[in-house]
Formats: structure tokens, sequence, C-alpha cells
């Protein structure tokens, strides 16, 4: 359990990359058999206006947007309302006849493109990069970014049957690349249910389960509890940080045409604990029940074969895990760059949002900051090993 000794080095932690400003500031919650065990938080969430950070203050997830965009499309495979094996072009249009840079040269795609690819990230879409495919959908995403405060913003599945027409960067199903999966399955869950795909998600999942400040923007009530975002000023310190970025507004103070399910999500540390304590307790929460038991078991499971799982390797610092519906999942502590336990699952954001699971050990860890290009930072497994060390 933790005691004062790994609380100290807890705060004391957090405390030296506040002040080396590394990051503005955040906070942590972790959770043990359903109760909470440790909540901290320290620094800033408005460095210009002198604000701090606090439990109630509101984050953009991005990347953590993805897993529960995964859980949407779970809610419609258990009710039978789409079959991971079928084609993504029987719900967007724009993804049949699909092409792939092979060696240099322009060919059809082997087979279609079927949701499950998009659950596993090796459907062939990318995010920006060097290659023809990286190169048109950062294109088509700085057409969302230019578009998105106009009056004829790309709404979510015009978007996506833009991205169709992209290349692929290799063939549906034969290798894993972290892309833009999560907002083709957003766009399809709208198809699927016929409502806006912001809409699905807060009848499905944030209403039911009380989670009343996370959605697709934050309105004006609510403003002054939205972090603000940093980058490094090459100086040794931080900027605010005020662009458009995968078609996300750093106010959030619109409702979006394009509601990114990979990115496109605020929340709160106590909100998103929600989400991911009703994940631990097989689906339901207060009585409230979400996904079912069994869906629970495959959502939270591994889903790459052998020629995939060496495409996932190639990410340094997450040896010792597969990956499946959106999330990494551990699979060989031994291999693993920081402590945990196999079957931990969870995922994380582009400013540093990041939340786990650890069934085996009845334990949540979420950690909130906001700070560009941070990922799972070196403070965040910091922080992880002394807690995971504790239990």
């Amino acid at each position: 359990m933790l005691g004062k000794t790994e609380i100290s080095q807890i705060q004391k932690a957090l405390k030296n990359s506040i002040n080396r400003k590394e990051i503005a500031g955040g906070n942590l919650l972790v959770i043990k058999g359903g109760k909470e065990v440790l909540y901290h938080e320290d620094g800033s969430a408005d460095l210009e206006a002198g604000l701090p950070a606090k439990r109630d203050s509101i984050f953009r997830l991005y990347s953590m947007s993805k897993p529960v965009t995964a859980a949407a499309v779970m809610i419609l495979l258990e009710r039978g309302e789409v079959d991971l094996y079928e084609p993504v072009s029987k719900y967007l249009p724009g993804f049949k006849n699909q092409m792939v840079e092979d060696g240099g040269r322009m060919v059809p795609a082997e087979r279609e493109m079927i949701i499950k690819d998009l659950l596993s990230m090796t459907s062939g879409l990318v995010y920006e990069g060097t290659n023809k495919a990286g190169q048109e959908t950062e294109a088509l995403f700085q057409e969302i970014d230019e578009r998105l405060l106009s009056d004829t913003p790309l709404g979510t599945v015009e978007a996506m049957n833009k991205l169709g027409q992209c290349t692929l960067a290799f063939h549906p199903g034969s290798s894993w690349q972290y892309g833009t999966s999560a907002d083709v399955l957003g766009a399809i869950v709208e198809a699927v249910s016929g409502r806006r795909f912001g809409e699905f998600l807060e009848k499905e999942i944030f209403a039911p389960l009380g989670m009343e400040d996370t959605a697709f923007w934050v309105p004006e009530e609510k403003r002054d509890r939205l972090v603000k975002t940093y980058a490094d000023d090459g100086k040794g310190g931080l900027k605010l940080y005020t662009e458009i970025h995968l078609g996300i507004i750093q106010p959030m103070d619109r409702e979006p045409a394009f509601e990114s399910g990979g990115a496109g999500l605020v929340s709160t540390i106590d909100d998103y604990a929600k989400f991911a304590q009703m994940l631990m307790q097989e689906g339901s929460l207060s009585g409230i029940q979400i996904l079912r038991p069994k869906t629970v078991k495959y959502f939270t499971s591994r889903t790459l074969d052998g020629p995939q799982q060496k495409g996932f390797d190639l990410w340094l610092t997450l040896c010792g895990h597969s990956y499946g519906n959106l999330m990494r999942i551990m699979t060989d502590c031994s291999r693993a760059g920081d402590l945990g336990s196999p079957g931990e699952y969870g995922w994380d954001g582009w400013l540093g949002t990041y939340f786990c699971n650890c069934p085996r050990d009845g334990l949540t860890f979420l950690f909130m900051m906001q700070k560009t290009d941070a990922g799972t930072t070196s403070l965040t497994r910091k922080l992880r090993n002394i807690i995971l060390s504790s239990f």
C-alpha cells in the first residue's frame, strides 16, 4: 500500500517536473479495489492567469479518446448491429477500391479493410509521414483544420469518406501502424446508429456513467476549468500552444462538425476514472451496465497476429506489450521498461493524459497534464513505478 514514503516520492517527482518547467501542472488518481487510495494535484492549469490545477480541471484527451471510441464499437457489436469482419465500405463508401503504396508502386489493396482492422490499427491508415499515405493523410487533416472554423466545415462522415480515398501504407491486416483508424470508427458508429457520434457517446456512455464533463467541446459555463496547453519554448521553459491539431481547436469553445474518435474528447480525471472503473468491474458501474462481461474480456485482450506484432514491436517504449481494440496490453513484464502486471491495459494522449487498468492487482492509475508531443512521458513512468511497486 501507499505509505508516507511513497506519497512523498510521488509528490517530489511531480514537483520536480514542474520546477524544471517540463510541465505546467497536473493531477493523478489511484484506485485500488474500487476505492480511491491517492489523489494529488500540483502546478498550474493556466500559467498566464495563475490558476492552479484542480480536481475538476478539464483536459483535452487527444488519443485517450480512442478507448472510448472502441467501447462505442463494442456496444454495437454486442447488440448485433455490426460484425467486425464487415468491410468498412459497407458504411463508408469512400473506402471502396482502395490503393496501397507497395514497393514504390500503387497497387489495389489485396482485400477490403474491415472493422477489425480499425480496432487493431492494422488497417494501413497512418498519421502524417514522408510516404504517399502519410502525405495524403496530412493534407486531408490540413483541410479539416482549415475548414473547421469556416461556414463549410467537414463533418465526421464526410471527412472519413475522404480519408478512405487516401493511399494506404500497407495492405489491410498485413502489419501494424498507429494512425487514423479510430476516427473512421467514430464515423462508422455515426453511420450505424443514425446519430451524431457525440450524441451516441453521451446517451450510451457518458450520461449513464455520470461523466458530466466529457464531450467534444466545452460550454461557456465550464470554460474556466479548461486547462491551457503548453509546448517547449526552446529555452528550457514553456510557451502557450494555441494551434489547431488533428481537427481539434485548443479553446474547445464550439461544437465541432468533425467529432474525432481518435483525438477529440475532453474530460476530467474523475470522469475518466468512471470509464476505467466500468471496465474494471466487467462493464458495470453503480448498477449501470454499459458492456457485458464477455465483451469487456474481448475488449481488453490483444488481437495482433505474428506479422502485425512485428510492426507494433517497433515502438521501443512499449516493449513487452501487444495491442488490441485501441489499447496497449502488457504481455511480458520482463521485457517492459516499467513495472506492471500481465493483462494490464490502457492508453495515453498527445498532451500527456494517461490511464492504465491492472486487473490482476485491482489497480487503476490516471494522470492528467497538457504538454504537446508528450504521450507517455518519463514522469508518467516514474509515477507508475512508484505506485505499482507499492501494491
